[in-house]
């Protein structure tokens, strides 16, 4: 008998986690707390279950770079978009790490204060540029004099021109005097960030935000998760575009992100185009900026026809509308 009873006991239970679940977890328990809440005039933690984000690159989530305090509304010249990714990444970095920088300020008259202010330090930033162009014309090599100093980058410089080839960021660190390590950091992330604000948008400008970067309550969880990119509300077949040159990393589909494409533009930059209908290029694949790569869709995990658009610096998500440079789309300039 107590078996029995124990076992109905147990189903009971059963049942109840399942409505409990269902209430708070799905879309059809998401509608029914809205009706309730506007039923009995209270308020609903529910939210519209539009399509939220799990994990493209599988990387943990950790705080993200710094990235400007409110979106830039018009187009970066390559030395503008240069400066402000080395204002942004200076902001980052501790005081020690900013030493060749400060005294490289100070030798022409520029205060550390301004190249940290985030009105006057994008300008700031140019002036080291610009007092750097001359011996150090290549942008990878002119970071590593800023962040390392010059001669330990002339030192680099110069043992990469006899060993031939490209000087990138990554060979440049390699070949700097014992104690400047660090020193590539820095640069990478500016190099990093001046790239992301050349990025195009990959849809129409018109497309509405229905769930911005950031922080939100999770419609299936139940408490409060990040977002970590921008869902755009365009219809089922909507062009999408590369918003730069790059290598596909991953063309697939699985539960969440429905059919996603990743694309690697270098530099520590990677966007992802999640529940897309149909993916029109293949890992491996080269693409161009502005080139159609998908038709946006419903795919996944997703309550309605929308892009899931995000940006990974150096594998942290940031707020795309914070590099969005121009009201410009690319996507409409894409093959039909």
């Amino acid at each position: 008998m107590f078996p029995r009873r124990a076992k109905g006991l147990l189903d009971f239970c059963m049942a109840a986690l399942c409505v409990w679940a269902a209430y708070h977890h799905t879309p059809a328990g998401a509608l029914l707390r809205k009706a309730t809440a506007w039923a009995t005039g209270t308020r609903s933690t529910a939210r519209p279950l539009l399509a939220y984000y799990d994990g493209v690159s599988g990387t943990a989530v950790t705080a993200p770079l710094v990235a400007p305090d409110v979106p830039l509304m018009r187009t970066l010249t390559d030395a503008e978009a240069l400066a402000w990714g080395t204002h942004l990444a200076l902001k980052s970095m501790d005081a020690r790490a900013r030493a060749p920088v400060v005294a490289l300020a100070s030798e022409l008259g520029v205060s550390t204060a301004a190249l940290l202010d985030s009105q006057e330090g994008p300008a700031a930033a140019r002036r080291l540029h610009a007092a750097l162009t001359e011996d150090f014309p290549g942008e990878e090599a002119r970071l590593t004099a800023l962040f390392a100093g010059r001669v330990p980058a002339r030192y680099a410089l110069d043992r990469m021109k006899a060993e031939g080839g490209t000087p990138s960021l990554e060979r440049l660190a390699s070949q700097l005097p014992p104690g400047f390590e660090g020193a590539s950091v820095g640069a990478a992330q500016a190099l990093a960030l001046a790239t992301a604000f050349g990025l195009a948008w990959p849809v129409h400008e018109s497309a509405r935000v229905t769930s911005p970067f950031g922080e939100r309550f999770h419609p299936v969880l139940g408490r409060r998760k990040l977002h970590t990119g921008v869902d755009l509300g365009v219809p089922i077949g909507t062009s999408v575009a590369a918003v730069a040159d790059g290598v596909v990393r991953r063309a697939s589909e699985d539960a969440v992100n429905g059919r996603v494409l990743v694309v690697d533009h270098g530099r520590g930059v990677t966007t992802a185009y999640c529940h897309n209908s149909e993916l029109l290029v293949r890992v491996g694949e080269r693409v161009s900026r502005g080139q159609r790569v998908a038709l946006s869709g419903n795919t996944g995990r997703s309550t309605g026809p929308h892009l899931h658009y995000q940006l990974e610096l150096a594998a942290r998500p940031m707020d795309p509308l914070k590099f969005r440079t121009a009201l410009r789309s690319v996507a409409k300039d894409a093959a039909p």
